[in-house]
């Protein structure tokens, strides 16, 4: 397995993607989906795993509840794909911990971010939707944030309705716009689907420094400001309303 298709799968694993070995097989498979609004990244994402994909590695997934239609995809059984399953699940169990965290890479970081971080707050703080990571794996991802790039994150609650019942969910927050930079600076090289610049995209008041930004996303990530400018735009449309 090449290297990029490991830092890949790496992120993927914090993100929407899973391993799993299914009965009557003897080596995992690697899966993720996204909506059929961000099908851009998903077939980017498809292309860039084209080692481990058969003929056959997506198909469309109905509504089920859960947002709209998905697109699904599914790689072929292979051996190098259970030593990822060795290395990042126990007991059957996905499990998070800073041996193989240590493995990630910037691309792999983007990856994370593209699948599960939000811009949030006038898209100058951001969080990182872990819902579904125990409170002791969140706190590991903080400290790794922290401690290998230098990022400063807040784990905080959320309540949020299921069957009919309050739960208490935990997300990692990124507060400060200046830390949220710093972690733009790491991906922005990596981000390579146009429609997913939403994601990276800044908004400000003041011209300059919404022009200082646009001029940054582009140079580091090889989109003209044409097209970045274009976004801004939709996504300020969207933001009416958005604070100073």
């Amino acid at each position: 397995m090449s290297s990029r298709t490991k830092e890949i799968l790496l992120g993927s694993l914090l993100g929407d993607g899973s391993l799993k070995i299914n009965p009557g097989y003897k080596n995992a498979r690697f899966s993720f989906r996204h909506s059929v609004k961000q099908k851009d990244y998903f077939f980017w994402k498809a292309k860039e795993l084209k080692e481990i994909s058969g003929n056959s590695y997506y198909w469309e997934q109905k509504a089920d509840g859960f947002g709209g239609d998905k697109l699904r995809y599914q790689s072929l059984s292979l051996e190098s794909l259970t030593e990822i399953y060795d290395l990042t699940h126990k007991d059957g169990r996905f499990i998070i911990n800073k041996g193989w965290l240590n493995i990630l890479t910037p691309l792999s970081l983007a990856i994370w971010w593209l699948d599960d971080g939000s811009l949030i707050v006038n898209s100058r703080r951001g969080v990182i939707c872990t819902d579904s990571f125990p409170h002791e794996y969140q706190k590991i991802l903080a400290s790794y944030l922290e401690d290998v790039w230098k990022i400063k994150t807040k784990i905080l609650p959320i309540t949020r309705v299921w069957k009919g019942k309050k739960r208490e969910y935990y997300r990692i927050w990124i507060r400060s716009s200046a830390e949220l930079e710093k972690l733009m600076d790491i991906i922005l090289p990596h981000i390579k689907v146009a429609s997913i610049l939403p994601k990276v995209l800044f908004l400000y008041h003041d011209f300059k420094l919404q022009q200082r930004w646009i001029s940054k996303v582009s140079t580091l990530t090889g989109f003209s400001e044409k097209i970045i400018q274009k976004y801004v735009m939709e996504k300020r449309s969207r933001w009416k309303n958005f604070r100073k």
